[in-house]
């Protein structure tokens, strides 16, 4: 066994190398191509950008790809920020963008794309600049507006921008282009017998809806050559009534073949909001579940064929290649949670892996602030203060972190890794804190080894942990640390409502870690994210489960990208009664009263999901007892799991 990579035993076919084209690739390993939304205005890229592609190739990654580079700006931009390829001053950063990824040891894609009639029409990426005509395959009335078919005087002009972008590429030392045809973009739409209704060239026969495509693909080669391979991007089934479906996809993966250099095969279309947390599947399904669709693509071609789809785990990608159902796995958001994945696992350390919880954090944040985030990494979009990094520590220090759930434990490590004596103090048996009950649902089984993650960290930093010890300012007192953080968390809400102490109340947390506690008929008050995931929990268990909730919808707080995935199986998993006030909790459930007046809301069990408040009091009295305190953490403001570790993270590293 190789004891510098024990990865090349443990998983002998993802560390092989495979040829592109004429290149040679050193893993089977492909960064997915993303795009978040740190561009400028002109559309060009920012040095944020560059740096968030570096670490993907410093972590090991054989291929880093841009995603989503619009040749043709006019009519195209499908979302508000884009790197525009079209752009006066676009080439210095693609410049520095594919030295750095060089430089880190990977080799350069680009994804080149074009919005189809998503550049006219406000889209799933934004609404600024939607003022032109929007154009598409065919004329067409559209939720978001009108279509116009478009010109083939435009087409014949978008396949002559494709090529001048891809020649731009190659100039600025990207390896690759990637030609994308799916997500219910321009090539998918023109493809697509539900949207293209043409009689010309470009319409009417599958070899027609193709043209366009192909045609573009001819260009792209004629002016890279043959030393830059050409990736194409296409769905295996669009998963739409009347769309595409594997059969078509695979006539079209045999008409393109010798073409292109490799397929990348996904799936759906980004304007649905169920069907992208298909496309990018959520939590709800398994890790792989789109894999079965390159499997069948890679029967009938001989290009390499590369499969998408949640993948997070080393020992499922070596599964996959070793049983021919792919030759190269592309991974999108599990490297955004750990941009090290590839590096960890050569180096056998694939238990040191962040899971990517499938939160969409990092697609929400492209909108909330026009950048990148991640749940469970803290320097996500940080790429260029972690780079140069912080001052060592003047000296070591005696530290007290109390509180051993996520702000806790991320304080903890990073603080121990920084060379202090670190001592974590839980009141609890157990590490994890609320991720214990966040991860009792069957969908959140990333939760859970999140928290195992975080375990193992705190033990490996070296940090002495003491559980089932509650610190109160004596013991604060007596330990004496030189710096002290409060991650004690928050109290559920218990408001003052009549009934609330009967014997059918059951507080949201003991619920979920202790299900079995629950009659048949289960009423939740409170639809915020807590209530709505309990709901298709307990659902699941065979409850019959009503929420209630004042506000005019449930799961508001959390992102459209998550929530779109979520609240299909809410729906199906309980009755929802919104806008509704409780007024009383009786024997046989609660009393409401909405627009339609007061009723009785059957229950066996009333589950509190009402909400949780800092601890105030008890961080006032133990910060008092010390010179530098750090309140992370719920106690300091509730909120999700990244606020909890960045809060940990960044704090600890200013000691």
């Amino acid at each position: 066994m190789s004891k510098r990579f024990p990865g090349k035993d443990l998983y002998p076919n993802l560390f092989s190398s495979i040829r592109i084209g004429n290149l040679k690739l050193k893993n089977r390993i492909i960064a997915a191509p993303t795009s978040p939304s740190m561009i400028t205005t002109e559309g060009l890229f920012t040095p944020e950008m560059a740096a968030y592609l570096e670490e993907k190739a410093l972590g090991g990654c054989a291929v880093v790809t841009y995603g989503e580079a619009i040749p043709h700006s006019k009519t195209g931009k499908s979302h508000n920020k884009q790197l525009q390829l079209d752009a006066f001053g676009v080439r210095q950063g693609l410049t520095e963008s594919s030295r750095m990824i060089h430089n880190a040891g990977g080799l350069a894609n680009i994804q080149l794309s074009h919005g189809g009639m998503y550049g006219g029409l406000a889209s799933v990426g934004g609404d600024i600049g939607k003022d032109g005509k929007a154009y598409g395959p065919s004329e067409m009335d559209m939720p978001a507006g009108h279509v116009y078919e478009m010109p083939k005087e435009l087409i014949y002009e978008i396949i002559e921008s494709y090529g001048k972008a891809a020649k731009l590429c190659k100039d600025v030392g990207y390896d690759m282009v990637q030609v994308h045809a799916a997500h219910g973009w321009l090539f998918n739409q023109f493809m697509s017998p539900l949207f293209n209704h043409r009689t010309d060239e470009f319409g009417g026969s599958l070899e027609n809806r193709v043209r366009f495509l192909s045609l573009t693909l001819d260009e792209v080669r004629k002016n890279v050559g043959p030393t830059v391979a050409i990736e194409l991007r296409m769905n295996g089934d669009d998963f739409q009534e009347g769309g595409l479906t594997l059969s078509d996809y695979v006539e079209i993966a045999k008409m393109v073949e010798d073409k292109v250099d490799m397929f990348n095969i996904s799936c759906g279309n980004h304007e649905d909001p169920a069907m992208f947390c298909r496309t990018h599947p959520s939590s709800f399904f398994p890790r792989g579940v789109n894999v079965y669709l390159s499997a069948e693509i890679k029967k009938h071609v001989n290009k390499p064929v590369a499969c998408v789809g949640s993948l997070n785990d080393p020992a499922q990608m070596e599964e996959i290649i070793a049983t021919g159902q792919a030759d190269m796995v592309e991974i999108g958001r599990a490297l955004v949670a750990d941009p090290y994945l590839p590096k960890k696992a050569l180096e056998g350390r694939a238990d040191d892996i962040s899971p990517c919880l499938r939160c969409y954090e990092c697609f929400g944040a492209t909108g909330q602030l026009e950048m990148i985030k991640c749940t469970v990494n803290p320097s996500q979009g940080q790429q260029l203060e972690e780079k140069y990094g912080v001052p060592a520590p003047e000296f070591k220090k005696k530290i007290l972190v109390v509180g051993g759930g996520p702000a806790g434990m991320e304080a903890a490590i990073t603080a121990a890794n920084r060379g202090h004596d670190v001592t974590l103090v839980e009141k609890e048996n157990r590490l994890g804190g609320n991720l214990h009950p966040a991860g009792a649902a069957y969908f959140k089984e990333d939760i859970k080894k999140l928290c195992q993650c975080l375990e193992r960290r705190v033990e490996k930093a070296g940090v002495k942990v003491i559980l089932n010890t509650e610190v109160d300012q004596y013991y604060v007192e007596g330990f004496a640390p030189d710096a002290l953080f409060v991650a004690i968390g928050s109290n559920e809400l218990r408001p003052p409502i009549k009934g609330i102490d009967g014997d059918n109340v059951i507080m949201a947390i003991d619920a979920e870690l202790q299900p079995e506690k629950l009659g048949k008929k289960v009423a939740i008050m409170g639809g915020g994210l807590v209530g709505a995931e309990a709901a298709c929990s307990f659902a699941k268990e065979g409850h019959e489960v009503s929420i209630i909730e004042m506000k005019p919808d449930v799961a508001m707080e959390v992102n459209s990208f998550y929530r779109g995935g979520l609240m299909p199986h809410v729906q199906e998993s309980a009755e929802i009664f919104v806008n509704t006030k409780v007024t009383e909790i009786t024997e046989k459930g609660v009393m409401v009263e909405n627009a339609d007046g007061s009723f009785l809301v059957e229950a066996d069990s009333v589950v509190c999901a009402l909400g949780f408040r800092p601890k105030t009091k008890e961080v006032d009295e133990l910060c008092e007892k010390v010179d530098e305190y750090y309140i992370i953490g719920d106690c300091n403001r509730v909120a999700m799991i990244y606020q909890a570790m960045d809060a940990g993270y960044h704090a600890a590293r200013r000691v």
